[in-house]
Parts: structure tokens; C-alpha cells; sequence
């Protein structure tokens, strides 16, 4: 008698994310073993990240193709928005569809600028930009649109600005930490004034005696609910009070794990999130628990991840977080990766829910107070935004994990394979089959027809559901596949040209073979 074909489902395709890290056949089916190019959306989809568009029509001369390495939003008191960044020792403003170079305006000798990795904060209506021996800077719409200065040639500047590494705006003050020659001092400034450093309430934190286990080396500084957390390479110092920082007190010390890249740091309102030679960390503080616990965000991509991290300059990977998108992105300009965390809800073992993406190559980030997310690619400002990168499509690959269909001792003959796509329009989708570990697919091809694929409402999580409209946008893509084997795995491609696409549900017919 005929085997009876069975029906296997899958439906949430990729839901929980990349999984490179356990035994791909012992993994839930909602995991990835390829999820490039993509997000998870709220519903459990696996589709098509957003593509990237350029701001400015042409280069700037000043910096040409040159990587913009830093980019900040500086809000004005009169609330005018100014995107600045830095780019080959340059520091320019966004004009219209142009990037401008600021002008020095202090009035003595130009500073040196030998490279573009500063990093900004913003307080009282000044932006500041603070790089590694380097003079920090200083820009002032209410003195000029067009030029910057020193800090320390701003009106009204007292005591001695360090030349430090990181900087950040909390509580009403500036602070920053790290120089070429003292990598213990925390330093911060008068309330509201980014330019005074002696009198009034500025002052200064020596950590050497405080790092457990001896010494260690301030990477990067963070601020929330009260708190001052300095980052260590291998440790994590946290101060209560820092709101009046002259009686702040050493609140909790987290041992053995630290901050290995100043950029990854990115706070979501609710949480810390940083690179830790470990992986990628998240630092929650709850009023009811003396200690901070560390969740693992990475932990199904670990090993992947820090080899990654080890080909990196660690200077040149940046972060950004987007409440809109709901991900903590964290660029390898080196290895021109991103590994996006979905950060709208935690695994059952507090990892993140992660996919990869490649051929976008961001050198930074910035998140403006509008919910735009900002690019710095190689001579141009670009926001996410659209379904192409640029004017060039990118490829979307999903594959699933391995499975043995419930039955590892019998070979199963797969019959036909079905997938659900949302999205998407004249567009042809690559359906892959592969057995036995062998890494060698199967393929054929079917295509999605002419449709509508507009958003009616905006998709973003928590906000409105994503109904695409104007035609039949939920499509069911069909093939019939050869051969056969104990361990089987599928996989999903496609061009994305323009539309959005997400892949909905996996239907793999089969029937059981011989016994092995």
C-alpha cells in the first residue's frame, strides 16, 4: 500500500531568529540557520529589512568618498534640529539635500583633526564632540550655523577640559572619561555649562582604587534613572546619586564583564545594551534588586559574533537603537555586517531574537528625535528607509533549521513544498531543498504576481497592524521537489526590488521512504 503523504507545518518561520550556536538538529523549528537580510516582525514573521536612501544628492568635496564615522541630532533651545557629523578629521551640517562643511570659528590656530571618531553629546543648546587626544569641540547655533570652535574657546570657559575619549550629557552636565595618558579619570562639568571645569559643581572621579580585582581601563559611560554607570573593559562600575555627583556613592560593581567597544553602548529608555568580550549585553536594573543582572542578548549567535568582533578596529563599530523599529543594531564596517537584535520581546532563555544583514555597510548610526534612522555610509548621510539599497536591490535569504520530520530513522521523499509570502509584487522567489547536511540545494523558482503592496496604516510594532492592500497580497508559492534523505532542510530567496516582503507559513508535504 501507498505511503500516505504527511503534512508538516511551519508557522512562524524564523520567529525566534539565528540559532548558529546549538545543534541545528536539535533546534525548535521557529529558529534560523540563515536569516540574512531581515527583521522579525510583531506577528512572527521572518520578511525583508528596510533598504537605505542617500540625503545628500552629490559629495561633499571637503570629505569625498570618505566614511562619515560619527553622526549626532542636536536640538536647538529654539528647537531647530541640526544633524552634524564627522567625516576624514571634518566636522559638517546637513543643509537641505547637502552636507556643509562647518568652518573653524575660534579664532586662533585650527585644530588638528586626524580622525572622524568622535563621539557627541548634547546639553542646553550646545553640542560637544569628544575624540582621543583631541581637543574637544564645541558647536553653538546661538553664537553660529556655520563654524565650531574649542571647548575651551567658548565665552565663559573655566579650568582644564581633558582631551578624552568618551563623553556623554546627563543630569545637566557633561561627562566624559578616557585620554591618552590617564584612563581612570571621570571628569564632568558645571550644571548646564559643557564649558566650565573648575568651581560651581564640576569635579572629578578617580577609579583606580574602586575597579575589582585590580586595575582596569575606562571604555565608555552611560546614564539612567539616577545612575552613572562607567564602563571598564572588564568590569562595570555603578553610582547612585549622580544627580548631585559631589555625594554620589559606589552603588553596585559587576565583575568580569565590561564594555569592549565605546559605540555599542545604546540606551532604550529602559536598559543599557553593550558589547561585552562575552557578546552583546543587556545591564536591567530593577528598585528591587541590589545587584544588576547581565542578560546574554547574543548567546544563539555567540560564537559567530565574536569572531566577527575579532576582525574588527573596535572604534569603528557603532550602535544605534530604534524604538520605531524595535532593534539594536551593531555595524562591522571591516566585515561590512550588521547583526540586528529584535529587542520587542526576550526568548525564554533572554536571548535576542537576531538576524543578519549585509550589502547596507553603515559606518554609524543616529537615531533623531523624529524616529528617523540615520546611516553614515562612504561620502554620504542616508536614512533607512524604502526597499532598495540606494537604487540597487538586496537579497533576502531565510533558511530553516535541519529536521528530521519526526522520524530519524526513515529517509523522507519530499513531494511538494508550500510557502505563505505577505508582499512582494512580479517578483520570483528561490525555494531550496537540501538533505543530509550536505550544504548542496535543490532549487526552483516561482514568482509572486503583479500586485498592490502599500501599507494601509504604518507597520510598526505596538502602533497599527500591517495590511497590505490593492490586490491579493498574501500569496502561496508552490514547488515540487526531487530526491530524498533522513534530514531535511528548505530555504527561501529573493531579490528585493522595492516592496516589502515577509514570509507568512511552510507547508513540506512528504512521505516516509525506506528504513536506514
Amino acid at each position: 500500500m501507498a505511503q500516505q503523504i504527511q503534512t508538516y507545518s511551519i508557522t512562524a518561520p524564523g520567529f525566534f531568529g539565528l540559532n548558529t550556536q546549538d545543534s541545528s538538529l536539535d533546534l525548535a523549528s521557529g529558529f534560523a540557520l540563515v536569516a540574512n537580510n531581515c527583521v522579525i516582525d510583531q506577528y512572527g514573521r521572518v520578511g525583508a529589512r528596510k533598504g537605505w536612501q542617500k540625503l545628500n544628492s552629490s559629495l561633499n568635496t571637503d570629505i569625498g568618498t570618505n566614511d562619515i564615522k560619527s553622526i549626532t541630532e542636536l536640538i536647538a533651545n529654539d528647537g531647530t534640529s541640526y544633524v552634524l557629523m564627522s567625516a576624514d578629521g571634518k566636522i559638517l551640517r546637513q543643509n537641505g539635500g547637502s552636507l556643509v562643511t562647518l568652518t573653524y570659528g575660534g579664532g586662533g590656530t585650527a585644530p588638528t583633526i586626524t580622525d572622524a571618531n568622535y563621539q557627541w553629546a548634547f546639553i542646553n543648546g550646545y553640542a560637544v564632540a569628544y575624540q582621543l587626544g583631541h581637543d574637544p569641540l564645541i558647536f553653538d547655533p546661538a553664537t553660529s550655523t556655520t563654524s565650531f570652535r574649542r571647548i575651551s574657546e567658548h565665552v565663559g570657559y573655566s579650568g582644564t577640559v581633558q582631551q578624552a575619549d568618551c563623553v556623554i550629557a546627563a543630569y545637566g552636565r557633561t561627562w566624559s572619561a578616557r585620554t591618552a595618558n590617564d584612563q581612570q579619570t571621570v571628569q564632568w562639568s558645571d550644571l548646564k555649562s559643557p564649558f566650565k571645569f573648575n568651581g560651581g559643581t564640576s569635579g572629578t572621579l578617580d577609579t583606580h582604587s574602586v575597579w575589582p580585582k585590580g586595575s582596569d581601563a575606562i571604555t565608555a559611560l552611560a546614564a539612567h534613572n539616577g545612575f552613572l554607570y562607567i564602563f571598564g573593559t572588564n568590569n562595570i562600575l555603578i553610582y547612585q546619586g549622580a544627580t548631585n555627583p559631589a555625594t554620589m556613592t559606589l552603588a553596585d560593581v559587576v565583575t568580569g564583564i565590561g564594555c569592549i567597544a565605546r559605540d555599542s553602548v545604546a540606551n532604550t529608555g529602559t536598559d543599557i545594551i553593550f558589547l561585552s568580550s562575552t557578546g552583546v549585553r543587556s545591564l536591567m536594573r530593577t528598585i528591587q534588586e541590589k545587584s544588576a543582572p547581565l542578560r546574554d542578548l547574543s548567546k544563539n549567535v555567540r560564537n559567530d559574533l565574536m569572531s566577527a568582533v575579532a576582525s574588527e578596529v573596535k572604534s569603528s563599530i557603532k550602535s544605534v537603537y530604534s524604538p520605531i523599529d524595535g532593534f539594536y543594531l551593531l555595524t562591522m564596517p571591516t566585515l561590512k555586517s550588521v547583526y540586528c537584535f529584535d529587542m520587542k520581546g526576550a526568548l525564554p532563555d533572554g536571548a535576542a531574537r537576531v538576524t543578519t544583514w549585509d550589502s547596507m555597510e553603515p559606518k554609524s548610526f543616529c537615531r533623531k528625535a523624529d524616529g528617523t534612522l540615520l546611516i553614515g555610509k562612504s561620502g554620504y548621510l542616508a536614512q533607512y528607509a524604502g526597499y532598495l539599497d540606494d537604487t540597487a536591490p538586496y537579497r533576502f535569504q531565510y533558511f530553516t533549521n535541519h529536521t528530521d520530520l519526526g522520524t530519524p530513522s526513515v529517509t523522507s521523499v519530499l513531494k511538494k513544498l508550500s510557502v505563505v509570502v505577505i508582499g512582494g509584487t512580479s517578483q520570483f522567489v528561490t525555494i531550496k531543498w537540501g538533505y543530509d547536511f550536505t550544504g548542496n540545494y535543490y532549487a526552483q523558482t516561482a514568482q509572486i504576481p503583479a500586485q498592490g503592496v502599500a501599507y494601509y496604516g504604518i507597520a510598526e510594532y505596538n502602533t497599527s497592524t500591517a495590511i497590505y492592500s490593492a490586490g491579493t497580497a498574501l500569496q502561496t508559492l508552490v514547488a515540487y521537489p526531487t530526491g530524498a534523505g533522513k534530514v531535511i532542510q528548505t530555504g527561501y530567496e529573493a531579490d528585493i526590488n522595492g516592496s516589502p516582503l515577509s514570509v507568512q507559513k511552510i507547508e513540506i508535504h512528504a512521505k516516509n521512504g525506506k528504513i536506514v
